[in-house]
Formats: C-alpha cells, sequence, structure tokens
C-alpha cells in the first residue's frame, strides 16, 4: 500500500472502502504494521488488540457506518470497550490484570460508525496530567520531537495520530486533555458543548461537569463526521446539549459570515504572557482571520481576568479521591499511597479532607464563573482566539512524576497549560487547530471558543483556516 494511501484521513479511507477500492481488513493490517514497526520508538499504544481487530475488520457483520473498515485507537480511560484491559494509567489495575465485561454507549457509537478497534493508547494515571509519563507504562513521545512531551492526557491517542499509525483516536477532556495535545502534536482537537455526548452506562458526569468526549484527527472534516456518529444523549442522561441545525459535517466548507473575533495571549487570572512561541501563533492567526474578511480586535472576557480560588482545584481533588474509593470498591482492594503517583496521592487527600458544603460551594462558584465567561459571546463577539498552551511542548520529565514534588508539579501543570480549563468549566465547544510550528520545528495550536453549541461556527471557520493555511503535508519526522 503507497504512502499516499497511507496518508489518508479517515473520510477518505472510508470513502476507498465504500467504492471498493480498499477493504477494511486491508486498512486494519497496514495499520498493524505501522503500529509494530513505528509504536516502540513512540509508546503510544499500551493495549494491541490486533486479533480482535483483524476478527472485526473480516467479519460481513462489520456494521456500514460513515467510518466502515477505518483503523481506530481509544484512549485507557473513562471510555472502555468489552473484554479488553481497562487500566486509566494505573499500576494499581495493571497489575490486577484488570478488564472491562462491556462497552460503554461511547464505545458502542465507534463500533456502529463503522470503526476498528486496533489497540488502546496510553494515558497518564487517572488521566490527571497535561503530560503522558504514567509510571505503569512509561512516557509516550512526540513524534516531532521524541525528547518532548506529547502533552496529556490524550498524548498516547495523539502521538499515534501525528505518527499516522491511524487517522483518527478517540480522546476525552476534562481540563485540555484533547487541546493539550493536539496542540503539542500539531492535529485538530475539539472539546464539543458539555454533554454533547454522553458518558453512560457508568456515568451521568464524570469529575463534575468537566469531561467532555470525542477525537483527535489530522482533518476538521473528520473532526466534524466523527462528531456527527457520537452526538447524542443516552437514556438517563441529566442532561444534553442543544441538537444541530444540520449535521456538523455539512457545516465544512460552510461560509460563517464576517465574525467579530477577540483576541488574548495573556493567561487567565491575570497572569503573564504567554511564552513568544506561543503569541507569535495567536498573532499568526489573527492575521489569517482578517485576510479571510473577519473583525479581529484585542480583546477577551473580564471573566478570564479574576484570579482563581481554587474551586476548580477542590473539585478536581474530590474527584480523584472519588475515582480511588470507586476503583478500591470495584476491586474489593483498598488503594493506599503506594499504588498512586505522589501528586494523585496528594491531590486525593486534599479531596478526602473537604467538606460536603464546601464541594457545593465550590460548584456554585464555579457555576457563576462560567455564566460570567459565557456572557461576553452575549455583547457582540462569535469567537475568542488564544494560545492552546502557555508555552511549547517540555521535554520529558518537566511535567512527570519525577520533576519535583506534587506542589511544583502542580504550579507547572498550570503554567504549561492555563487557557484550556475555563471551557471546561463553561462547557463551551473549544477547537485546537495546527497553525503554527516554531523555529525549533515544534507545533504550536491556537485555540478557538465559540458560544455555547456553537460547534457549528467552530468547524466552519477552522474548514476556512485549513484551506488557507493547510497543514496536511506537514509531518513529524518520527511517522509511518
Amino acid at each position: 500500500m503507497s504512502d499516499e494511501l497511507l496518508r489518508l484521513d479517515a473520510t477518505a479511507q472510508a470513502e476507498r472502502v465504500r467504492r471498493g477500492e480498499l477493504t477494511p481488513a486491508e486498512l486494519t493490517r497496514a495499520a498493524i504494521e505501522r503500529i509494530e514497526r513505528w509504536n516502540p520508538h513512540l509508546n503510544a499504544v499500551i493495549h494491541p488488540l490486533f486479533e480482535k481487530a483483524l476478527a472485526q475488520a473480516e467479519s460481513p457483520a462489520l456494521p456500514r457506518g460513515p467510518f466502515r473498515g477505518v483503523p481506530f485507537l481509544v484512549k485507557d480511560v473513562v471510555c472502555h470497550t468489552a473484554g479488553d484491559p481497562y487500566h486509566c494509567g494505573m499500576r494499581f489495575l495493571r497489575d490486577l490484570g484488570w478488564r472491562e465485561e462491556r462497552d460503554t454507549t461511547l464505545a458502542a457509537r465507534f463500533r456502529a460508525a463503522g470503526f476498528v478497534l486496533v489497540g488502546k493508547t496510553n494515558t497518564p494515571e487517572l488521566a490527571s496530567s497535561p503530560t503522558t509519563e504514567p509510571l505503569a507504562y512509561g512516557p509516550t513521545r512526540n513524534p516531532w520531537d521524541p525528547e518532548r512531551t506529547p502533552g496529556g492526557s490524550s498524548g498516547g491517542s495523539a502521538a499515534a495520530v501525528a505518527a499516522g499509525l491511524v487517522p483518527v483516536a478517540h480522546g476525552n477532556d476534562m481540563g485540555g486533555s484533547i487541546r493539550i495535545p493536539a496542540s503539542a502534536c500539531g492535529l485538530v482537537g475539539l472539546k464539543p458543548t458539555r454533554a454533547r455526548s454522553t458518558l453512560g452506562p457508568d456515568f451521568g458526569e464524570y469529575w463534575w461537569a468537566l469531561t467532555h468526549e470525542h477525537v483527535l484527527t489530522r482533518s476538521v472534516r473528520d473532526s466534524a463526521a466523527v462528531l456527527d456518529a457520537i452526538a447524542g444523549a443516552a437514556p438517563g442522561d441529566p442532561y444534553t446539549a442543544p441538537a444541530p441545525a444540520r449535521p456538523f459535517a455539512d457545516e465544512v466548507g460552510r461560509t460563517p459570515g464576517r465574525l467579530r473575533v477577540g483576541l488574548r495571549t495573556r493567561r487567565p487570572g491575570g497572569g503573564e504572557e504567554a511564552h513568544a512561541d506561543c503569541r507569535a501563533a495567536v498573532e499568526r492567526a489573527g492575521r489569517l482571520l482578517e485576510e479571510l474578511g473577519h473583525a479581529v480586535e484585542w480583546a477577551s472576557p473580564g471573566a478570564l481576568d479574576v484570579a482563581s480560588d481554587g474551586s476548580e482545584f477542590a473539585i478536581i481533588a474530590a474527584a480523584i479521591a472519588r475515582d480511588l474509593d470507586r476503583w478500591s470498591q470495584r476491586t474489593g482492594r483498598p488503594i493506599g499511597a503506594s499504588d498512586v503517583e505522589p501528586s494523585n496521592w496528594f491531590v486525593a487527600e486534599v479531596g478526602r479532607s473537604l467538606s460536603g458544603p464546601r464541594i457545593f460551594g465550590a460548584m456554585e462558584r464555579l457555576q457563576h464563573q462560567a455564566r460570567e465567561l459565557a456572557s461576553w459571546w452575549c455583547e457582540g463577539f462569535d469567537l475568542l482566539l488564544t494560545p492552546t498552551l502557555g508555552e511549547p511542548p517540555p521535554r520529558l520529565g518537566w511535567l512527570g512524576a519525577g520533576g519535583g514534588g506534587p506542589p511544583e508539579l502542580l504550579a507547572r501543570f498550570g503554567r504549561f497549560a492555563p487557557f484550556t480549563t475555563p471551557f471546561n468549566v463553561s462547557g463551551q465547544p473549544a477547537l485546537s487547530l495546527p497553525l503554527f510550528w516554531n523555529a525549533a520545528g515544534l507545533p504550536i495550536g491556537v485555540q478557538l471558543v465559540a458560544a455555547f453549541a456553537r460547534e457549528d461556527l467552530l468547524l466552519r471557520v477552522a474548514a476556512q483556516l485549513e484551506e488557507a493555511a493547510p497543514w496536511r503535508d506537514r509531518w513529524p519526522a518520527l511517522r509511518a
């Protein structure tokens, strides 16, 4: 199979299958060969599912969904698949050989779309870090520079897509975990509107209302079409996002009209400016938007200038403590400090010290913050443009378990990725695009944020930018 075919996006691969030019088995074997050859250099895929994948690809029962036969990887946290390992980056679950008995609703939707699941990807322990360096499985390497982080927590998925092992892979985003690795690896990373897809059947919310599920891709049209395949509520969901006016895939290529766009490069909370490379990426994107006819100005929500009162940390700390309690209950084995990475044990201990009223107070404050933030989009602005990250992807170790004590690591997390979490709190759709590479050859993403439920607008503008400054021919040195 030619290199050209291997570099087709998921939409193009599925079209070749529909036309009879490729079979699902051919695509699957090619993906397996790429993983076997390149994964030892990346450590992106930690649970190969090759025999099951080939059986799925060769079966006449393979669903005839929009992505029939396209190889796919699932991140090893939140979304689990029937009969497969599920370790959430934890040595504790790895040593138990833990497997899940059933698909989540999201996994079932990926299968119904026709994807062939060829493996599961590396993630930091409990998906709690912006780098993918779990002690359980070791670091995933960035294909643009193997000495640097691919970001996290969907870093395994991002590295695999960036290197061309598969055209698309699952990710989830509790504080930036799709957008952070998308920026670090030069990919499209959309965090959809809150509750655009379901967390069923296990959860109505996960980590309060912060968790959003989707994928990492190389093209805007893939991101849109996958969202069509997975969107919608499931029975028992506590709420769902408003239905779109038309399929998301139909927004790609549709004119957005002339939009008013605000730019910001200063870190939230009254912090200093982002790294010069990240500012340059925003300035370039702003010029592109102006050239496309949009009105661009230096403006941003005042809510982003308010220093955090610790409410986000309180919610996450309580959520991690609950995660550990849940796994103790499910496995029947109490989890102690030696079973968990030091930073997560530290955070969980903080979570256990918080009272119920204090947690509810944190939720109330975050809901107020979300209202203040979202009101900016009612003042005549259509989009906000920021850096995705505060700094270029650092070398492995700086954000990892060996990079310092828990307080120091948490401070580094905030410096590296300050721009993403506010929109997990507000639930607004936010998208990272690979529009800039720095002098060291590292991708530097920019983040576009729209009003609640306006993925349509993000996808229209993203497609404009993709056409104006295409990235499809940019590949890392470490690639299939």
